[in-house]
């Protein structure tokens, strides 16, 4: 997957990076590796090279390349669905130079043997990092904590029973003190059963319109407030998945001001989409957690730009036809996201909901920031991980390098794209201009 090249200059290119307020028309030059250069005029002298390659930027942006906090590559024991080679391409293609694997494989990652065997794979497969993250309890059942010392040796970067919440407040207590000995953030899906049992899609006018069983925000609220107060009584990094409700927010917020050890991540689908878009029982708009109502994404969206939510991540979730092609009640929850953040989003920044640098920021540095990870950056001697977005470029939402289809804004047209992504020093995607 991955293609050396020696010297790579890009000039005349709008440098965005948000560490170091950094937003100018310059040259981008990577030699062997490793940023050499970033500057106006810094790529005239490296370009008359014979082994340069050169790509002409005018038009175009280079950002930090993207930071992925929660995505599902279905290897071990979905491979029909993705696996971990196909899952990484779509990444690469999508901007991303690191990956996080949430743990819901077969078996779940909650041993030292599941995440060696998927880091592993990985550096078999090359591309863009993956740091898988470890369950919360065994077997994601609710009970009996694993071992997060073995998880953490063996590369876990965080630890999360994603798709099922820790509902215990005494588990979750533990969690948060044993993960806090090994600086581990504790990834909570907020969720509490006993309010959504049976429940398939967000509660409101338009489950009721449509018949199906709601699903009331409070289910997430409730959890959210009970982990905060857990997570300034232990000490412990709280980390709230996929946040999707206007009260969660509020609660987020109040526990911020007050510097508590608390971050949180919103998806591209729930900043964009509502309730609304399950009218017609539309299976690829059914998520989990559910899409919302307007005033819970005007809310996102002013949370995320005032940085009361840190992240932005895709909660990739590849499905097959046979998970979603089916009744609605039957129907898998979740969409594609790691190829589509760029083209779908853009235009929130084009309507100024975000600036272009929080937009770099909530994708690069902010998700680096929850796992502790060094953050993609344009220094000189660092290992180059950029990704260069063509605004302009019409982008159509199809033949994906993911094994699977479901996504709402499969056929539809966007426009602007990434053209290509550098993630550990090497080239992971290209589509090939050069000037």
């Amino acid at each position: 997957m991955a293609q050396t090249c020696e010297l790579l200059v890009v000039r005349d290119v709008r440098v965005v990076d948000p560490r170091t307020a950094r937003d100018e028309i310059a040259d981008v030059v990577v030699e062997a590796g490793r940023i050499a250069a970033v500057g106006p005029g810094a790529g005239k002298e490296p370009a008359k090279s014979e082994r340069a390659r050169v790509i002409d930027g005018r038009g175009n942006w280079v950002l930090p390349a993207f930071v992925d906090l929660h995505a599902h590559l279905r290897e071990p024991g979905e491979e029909y669905k993705e696996d971990i080679a196909t899952g990484l391409a779509a990444a690469a293609r999508g901007g991303f130079a690191h990956v996080c694997a949430m743990p819901n494989t077969k078996p779940v990652n909650d041993r030292r043997a599941v995440t060696e065997a998927i880091v592993a794979r990985a550096r078999e497969v090359g591309g863009p990092a993956l740091h898988p993250i470890g369950a919360i309890t065994m077997g994601q059942k609710g009970a009996e904590l694993t071992e997060m010392a073995d998880l953490r040796d063996a590369g876990a970067v965080a630890v999360s029973d994603d798709g099922v919440c820790v509902m215990s407040a005494a588990v979750m207590r533990r969690a948060l003190e044993y993960a806090r000995t090994f600086d581990l953030p504790v990834i909570q899906h907020a969720e509490d059963h006993s309010l959504t049992d049976g429940a398939q899609m967000h509660e409101g006018a338009v489950s009721t319109r449509l018949g199906l069983r709601g699903w009331p925000r409070v289910a997430e609220d409730i959890i959210v407030a009970r982990d905060v107060l857990l997570a300034e009584a232990t000490g412990g990094r709280y980390h709230v998945a996929h946040v999707s409700s206007q009260g969660a927010v509020r609660i987020l917020r109040e526990a911020k001001s007050r510097g508590l050890p608390v971050t949180a991540e919103v998806t591209p689908h729930h900043l964009l989409l509502t309730d609304e878009a399950v009218v017609g029982y539309d299976t690829a708009c059914k998520v989990n957690p559910p899409l919302r109502e307007a005033s819970d994404v005007e809310a996102l969206r002013a949370a995320l730009a005032d940085g009361t939510i840190d992240a932005i991540a895709t909660d990739h979730a590849p499905h097959s036809s046979l998970e979603k092609d089916c009744e609605f009640a039957e129907a898998r929850p979740g969409m594609l996201g790691l190829e589509l953040v760029v083209p779908v989003l853009l235009d929130l920044v084009r309507g100024g909901s975000m600036t272009l640098a929080r937009f770099a920021d909530a994708l690069s540095s902010a998700p680096s920031r929850v796992i502790g990870l060094d953050p993609p950056s344009f220094a000189t001697g660092a290992r180059a991980e950029l990704v260069l977005i063509d605004p302009e470029k019409r982008f159509v939402v199809e033949g994906l390098r993911s094994k699977s289809k479901n996504t709402p804004f499969w056929g539809k047209e966007y426009v602007g794209a990434v053209v290509l992504t550098m993630a550990g020093g090497a080239i992971v995607f290209d589509e090939g201009r050069v000037s």
